[in-house]
């Protein structure tokens, strides 16, 4: 019986945006593209809803986000590994 390779799952590193839900984190993604025209580099961002089962992640944090089944109408991403945390500066 041969077994069907489904690929791999697509990985992102961005920074934790918002965690005011439960169980969920906005992520963003920053992105750099070369201007076809100006051939000048532009910063690009994406937010991705991504699903964070313990609640771990916080404000600032830099994570790995891994490509998933949809969870709901928003979030088809998840938290895969926390790479950084954020620095707490206290005044």
């Amino acid at each position: 019986m041969e077994q069907v390779m489904r690929g791999k799952k697509k990985t992102f590193i961005g920074t934790v945006t918002s965690n005011k839900m439960q169980k969920s984190a906005v992520v963003e993604v920053m992105n750099t593209i070369k201007h076809p025209q100006f051939k000048k580099y532009i910063k690009k961002s994406k937010q991705f809803m991504a699903h964070d089962e313990k609640n771990e992640c916080s404000i600032g944090d830099t994570v790995l986000i891994q490509e998933s089944r949809p969870l709901s109408k928003l979030k088809r991403w998840r938290v895969a590994k926390i790479m950084k945390k954020a620095t707490l500066i206290e005044e």
